[in-house]
């Protein structure tokens, strides 16, 4: 790893965890956290985004936004097949589109049906948390993301780094 790949991923972290703190409705802070997961992608590389959507929702569960800790891992891997969609995808509107479709279909059978084969009883507020609310901040997010990556990538280009 290299002084940029650290630096940039720990001031998106930062950011993002900013937002966390704020403990905004769920529209607004998973916009917003899903923004900072395909401006860290686009921006840094896709382990930075993976990086901070792994941390996030543990942050969001230590700052008491997530009360509910068994989908920590379920949203780690939500967030993951979020931005390596979108990374690997060389049409990033459609990377991202496909993105949040598999986060949202993922988070959705996690909830309603992975973790009920453990015999844990998941409260009706946390399934509907995890199901259509994800696929409206995943694409939301996503916009308002490709938009920076774009204001980003023309600062980036025109400025010593």
């Amino acid at each position: 790893m290299n002084t940029k790949f650290i630096t940039r991923t720990a001031i998106l972290l930062a950011i993002t965890i900013v937002f966390q703190f704020m403990k905004m409705p769920q529209l607004v802070t998973g916009s917003v956290v899903n923004a900072m997961l395909l401006i860290a992608a686009g921006t840094v590389g896709m382990w930075s985004g993976i990086t901070i959507g792994c941390l996030t929702p543990v942050i969001a569960f230590l700052v008491g936004i997530m009360g509910f800790p068994l989908m920590i891992p379920f949203i780690m891997i939500g967030n993951s097949l979020y931005v390596m969609l979108f990374s690997m995808q060389k049409n990033k509107i459609l990377g991202m589109i496909l993105g949040a479709l598999v986060k949202f279909i993922w988070l959705a059978i996690s909830v309603k049906y992975i973790i009920q084969l453990f015999n844990v009883k998941v409260p009706l507020k946390i399934v509907q948390a995890f199901t259509t609310p994800q696929l409206i901040t995943a694409i939301i997010g996503g916009i308002l993301g490709l938009i920076v990556i774009s204001l980003l990538e023309n600062y980036f280009r025109f400025s010593k780094e």
